[in-house]
């Protein structure tokens, strides 16, 4: 396996949670341990990406995010990754494609927050992700109704399952709402109360 990439063998099921992490907190482990409980997932992996396209503010240098990301996220089953900058990619389609051309076999899952399904039609080649791989929607804070109302959950409606286990078992496009106990931690407001950036505050450290 190349440098950086996390070892995986056919017959896995991976999730994958993309984001800018800037910075990870606990809303991000906490969806993430839900994930590995509910879906059936063998592990997740974090993609801290170098760029957020939706976004005109640049974030936080890389290493930075992943020393933050290491140490919000501690789980003998999740890998910190910069899988985006090694690939040499920018869309979440074109990292998906490239995964599953490393890794012959492996069952990828992208999970989201519900406030990304909200805006996921405006996502590059938003279609192609539902048709590569299964998603699961995970509840987030004030984003339920919304969520469940956007034009990609409209437009798939069909394809919902019910059975979070059996996502992965069910070819795409299919997709999961994930109902969780919520937390409402969120990076916009670490960033507001200037808790980042300088990395003065330290992250909370959290464990299987």
């Amino acid at each position: 396996m190349r440098q950086g990439f996390p070892g995986a063998v056919p017959g896995m099921v991976i999730g994958l949670l993309g984001g800018s992490f800037d910075p990870a907190h606990e809303g991000h482990a906490h969806i993430t341990r839900e994930a590995l409980k509910r879906l059936g997932l063998d592990q997740v992996w974090w993609l801290v990406t170098p760029a957020n396209p939706l976004k005109a503010r640049q974030p936080a240098p890389m290493a930075n995010r992943l020393a933050r990301a290491r140490q919000v996220m501690q789980h003998p089953r999740v890998k910190i990754t910069e899988l985006e900058t090694l690939l040499g990619t920018r869309l979440t389609a074109d990292t998906i494609r490239q995964l599953r051309l490393i890794y012959p076999g492996v069952t990828f899952v992208w999970l989201m927050g519900a406030d990304n399904l909200v805006q996921f039609h405006k996502w590059a080649r938003w279609r192609e992700i539902l048709n590569d791989v299964p998603v699961a929607v995970l509840a987030r804070p004030g984003s339920g109704v919304a969520a469940r109302l956007s034009v990609a959950a409209r437009t798939y409606g069909s394809h919902r399952v019910t059975r979070g286990k059996a996502l992965a078992l069910d070819p795409p496009p299919s997709w999961y709402f994930v109902d969780l106990p919520m937390n409402d931690a969120s990076s916009t407001e670490i960033r507001a109360r200037g808790e980042w950036r300088s990395g003065s505050v330290p992250a909370r450290t959290t464990k299987p």
